[in-house]
């Protein structure tokens, strides 16, 4: 997933993941499509997973390589700070800003748990949003949007707010597809769907 990125929460052409946190619950979603360049080379990716046994959602926006090393680099935080995902991320950005290898990947995270949703960049930051929800990628902010107003107006689980949010963000973005993976966290455990 190659495409524009710039440092911080800047241009990341080529995908749409949004998370969304309600009631307990917390649902994390991204479409399939691959971009490189101006040509989609696959549908149907997978740019969710979960981490520490399914008590945590991470989703990535840029290149798939640079994300899957980011989440190994967070799963190391995590073992170290199990139950404690603020400072697992906290601990990512620092090293992600300050290690000269890590300096150089392409990639933006998505990280939640019952209790926390953070954006997590290579500039050091640790955002954590006040509404609950948040997005990355190319359609970023047409999936914000929705999922915004969707959870503001309406009595949607999280994990419809996730899909309906990437599925309005499909037919804007033309980097993303609808081709929707989401995963959900109910008190604590993973369900797909």
């Amino acid at each position: 997933m190659s495409g524009t990125y710039e440092r911080g929460f800047g241009s990341v052409r080529s995908t749409t993941v949004v998370a969304v946190r309600r009631d307990g619950a917390v649902a994390m979603g991204a479409d399939g499509q691959v971009t490189m360049g101006d040509t989609v080379v696959k549908g149907t990716a997978t740019k969710v997973r979960t981490l520490r046994e399914g008590r945590i959602l991470a989703g990535f926006a840029g290149g798939v390589a640079d994300a899957f090393t980011l989440f190994e680099k967070l799963e190391e935080k995590l073992e170290r700070h199990p139950a404690n995902l603020t400072r697992a991320c906290v601990e990512l950005a620092k090293e992600w800003r300050m290690d000269r290898y890590l300096r150089r990947l392409d990639a933006l995270l998505l990280v939640a748990d019952a209790d926390h949703l953070f954006l997590v960049s290579g500039d050091g930051n640790v955002l954590e949003p006040d509404e609950d929800v948040a997005a990355i990628g190319s359609g970023g902010a047409y999936a914000l949007a929705a999922a915004r107003a969707l959870r503001g107006h309406t009595e949607l689980a999280p994990k419809e707010i996730v899909r309906e949010a990437l599925g309005i963000a499909a037919q804007i973005c033309i980097y993303s597809n609808d081709r929707i993976t989401v995963l959900e966290l109910e008190g604590g455990e993973e369900t797909r769907s």
